[in-house]
């Protein structure tokens, strides 16, 4: 992913100082200068298999499938500069609460909290005797909470994370379970999922950066009739092209800050702040 600071992150599964086997996460340049920021010990975690979020303090959050102080993944957090904190620690055994292993990436929600899931652990699963999975909420001090464990009849095992809709709601998938009877191993073939938490709409700006006169798309839900947008305060000129889909450009006088967008029945914020670069 490519940070506010124009760098791109990311995170190897395996490799790092040492000839380790559990895995680094880097910054690239757009130029191709390459840094190694951690190399993952197996104590603080090991093989991510996910991509990074920036999250709005500025810090980098991602999960391990495996390591950490039960070798059942963890979550973590990475400064620019390479210091890292493990959040949370995933148990490695089958019937873990927390879950455990988890291989999608967070996703930070409008709440400011991060979501994810794990591919195991949850408890019992009517789908057979290994756990399900779970979907997890944590935030960024480490507190997490189980929101939800799959039972095989709604899903099991995501090893995908999830998406927040500008409706709200949070949306991912599940590897199998589901209807049982859609193969003859008789594991299910998937789900796809919602998760309600009582977030409210919001609008989404593409890109979230940009220079004065730059054209930015704005996506939402029921825009139609939308009177107003504006950057930080300073009005846009704009179009409304579709009921999710307004297309306008940063205004002159426009500062970093929120995108709102004023509809009929409601002012809709951007989940994220527009950068205004030079």
């Amino acid at each position: 992913m490519q940070a506010i600071n124009g760098d791109i992150y990311g995170t190897t599964s395996f490799g790092g100082a040492n000839n380790s086997r559990y895995g680094t996460v880097f910054k690239i340049t757009t130029v191709g200068t390459l840094t190694t920021l951690h190399t993952f010990e197996n104590t603080d975690g090991a093989n991510p298999e996910a991509g990074l979020v920036q999250a709005i303090d500025g810090d980098f959050y991602g999960t391990t499938v495996s390591g950490g102080s039960s070798d059942g993944g963890t979550v973590f957090k990475i400064t620019a500069g390479g210091s890292l904190t493990t959040l949370h620690s995933f148990c490695a055994k089958a019937r873990c609460a927390d879950g455990s292993n988890p291989w999608g990436p967070l996703v930070q929600a409008t709440d400011g909290n991060f979501y994810g899931t794990t591919a195991g652990g949850g408890g019992t699963c009517d789908k057979g005797a290994t756990p399900c999975g779970t979907v997890f909420q944590i935030r960024s001090d480490g507190m997490l909470t189980t929101l939800h464990t799959f039972d095989g009849t709604d899903g099991a095992y995501p090893l995908s994370g999830l998406v927040q809709d500008s409706n709200g709601n949070l949306y991912g998938t599940t590897n199998s379970g589901g209807d049982l009877s859609c193969d003859i191993s008789g594991d299910g073939c998937g789900t796809v999922f919602r998760l309600t938490m009582g977030l409210g709409p919001f609008v989404e700006t593409r890109p979230t950066s940009g220079k004065v006169g730059a054209v930015v798309i704005i996506l939402g839900t029921n825009l139609t009739g939308a009177s107003s947008v504006r950057f930080d305060g300073t009005a846009a000129k704009f179009k409304v092209v579709s009921k999710s889909e307004i297309t306008t450009t940063v205004p002159t006088g426009a500062t970093t800050g929120t995108v709102e967008v004023k509809t009929p029945k409601k002012t809709l914020k951007s989940n994220v702040v527009f950068r205004v670069t030079k």
